[in-house]
């Protein structure tokens, strides 16, 4: 089962993967046009960076 946290890009809902890990992990989403980073809200740690996939609603873990 795959984590993942929600993101709104050009009228949709896309779905990024962060793994079950992070389950519970309070998580801050920073994007400008398609890069997007999502690190821990508490530490900073950055729990997922990647280019988004604009013709994809799901961003696996091993898309960037």
């Amino acid at each position: 089962m795959e984590i993942y946290r929600g993101l709104a890009y050009d009228g949709r809902m896309r779905r990024i993967g962060i793994g079950r890990t992070h389950a519970g992990t309070p998580a801050v989403k920073i994007f400008r046009d398609r890069h997007v980073i999502i690190a821990d809200k508490r530490t900073g740690e950055v729990l997922r960076e990647l280019i988004l996939d604009p013709t994809r609603d799901y961003q696996p873990r091993g898309s960037g």
